[in-house]
């Protein structure tokens, strides 16, 4: 494709005397209508720019999205990270709330303990209160009544310590 020396300074974001120089120089040649053809400036300048723009403007295009992608993965991390630190924290404080209750179930056993030790002791004490009222009240040390000849049945001879 052969173009002007206006057009292919606008294309390649050239001035027109940078053009000029380089056809001078002779490393830039052009037809004998004084255009030059693309493939020339090609080989000396490179891709145009506007077609540099283009392709910069693609790549920013799928960068942005890229980037977009990105920001929206760490977005969703972040938001998973505060999820795990928000039920981490429950957790811990789940756990504080249980130790507090078998702390609590300690002390209750502890003083249960307690009382049961005293009611024992009460139940000793009594149980050796009573031994000694029955040891008062054996038939040893009860005087014997006199011998008659009266019949006096079984159930009246035994007398009972807790009757009295």
């Amino acid at each position: 494709m052969i173009i002007s020396v206006t057009k292919a300074a606008k294309e390649w974001g050239v001035s027109r005397t940078t053009i000029y120089q380089k056809i001078n120089d002779g490393q830039l040649s052009r037809t004998a209508d004084k255009k030059i053809d693309t493939s020339e400036m090609l080989r000396v300048f490179g891709e145009p720019v506007s077609k540099k723009r283009t392709e910069q403007s693609l790549n920013t295009s799928d960068n942005t999205h890229l980037n977009s992608q990105t920001v929206q993965s760490c977005t969703a991390l972040e938001h998973q990270l505060e999820l795990e630190k928000l039920k981490n924290e429950h957790l811990r404080q789940q756990v504080s709330d249980q130790k507090q209750l078998i702390e609590n179930y300690q002390q209750q056993i502890g003083q249960l303990n307690k009382t049961l030790e005293k009611a024992n002791a009460s139940i000793h004490d009594l149980a050796q209160v009573r031994l000694l009222e029955f040891k008062q009240f054996e038939p040893d040390d009860e005087p014997q009544p006199e011998k008659e000849n009266t019949i006096i049945p079984a159930a009246e001879k035994k007398k009972r310590w807790w009757g009295r």
